[in-house]
């Protein structure tokens, strides 16, 4: 963690992903009360997208967002818990550079307060991948209240101290994005 503390906040583009099979903008829920935090805390959305809890897409939506030049942090809800189809940690975990454990952990601490020893089956995580920080988030609400007051909102916060992940996400390398295509090429190039 960088322990730069900075007088004014230097907001971070963030963008958001709701894994869901089941639902839509109207039904998100969970996705408007993050979208909501963000840009009350002053910080830029830059990307909100939904998509079925497939670890697949959700793994290609995550690389593309982490090597993007412009997002600084990747908040995730939905797809933390143990039913058949959730599979956030299984998507996002193999990308990270570098897990935070502490995020969990004081996560489901936070949250047994709330749901009592329901708080186990949350397998909400963090980590840094390309000085990008990504944070997994249970599917509801209530726990994407918990995880934002409880924790996001200082630690994303550069006038936070001693220490938050603000300074380690404005490092991140300013490679052109769309080098992408000339790397690995166009798709219609096979």
């Amino acid at each position: 963690m960088s322990s730069d503390t900075t007088s004014e906040l230097k907001p971070l583009n963030i963008a958001l992903l709701t894994v869901s099979d089941t639902r839509g903008p109207a039904e998100d829920s969970s996705g408007q009360f993050l979208e909501n935090s963000i840009t009350e805390a002053g910080h830029r959305l830059v990307a909100r997208r939904i998509l079925p809890d497939d670890v697949y897409l959700v793994r290609a939506l995550m690389s593309a967002w982490i090597a993007d030049p412009e997002i600084n942090v990747a908040l995730i809800t939905g797809g933390t818990g143990f039913h058949e189809r959730d599979s956030t940690p299984e998507a996002v975990g193999p990308l990270l550079d570098k897990t935070i454990e502490g995020f969990g952990e004081e996560f489901r601490r936070l949250s047994a307060s709330e749901i009592g020893t329901s708080t186990i089956q949350s397998r909400a995580f963090g980590g840094l991948a390309n000085h990008t920080v990504i944070f997994c988030l249970p599917g509801s609400t209530g726990a994407c209240r918990t995880g934002w007051n409880g924790i996001l909102n200082t630690q994303l916060d550069s006038r936070h101290g001693p220490c938050n992940f603000s300074g380690l996400t404005l490092g991140k390398p300013d490679k052109p994005f769309d080098r992408i295509n000339q790397v690995i090429g166009e798709r219609s190039e096979r």
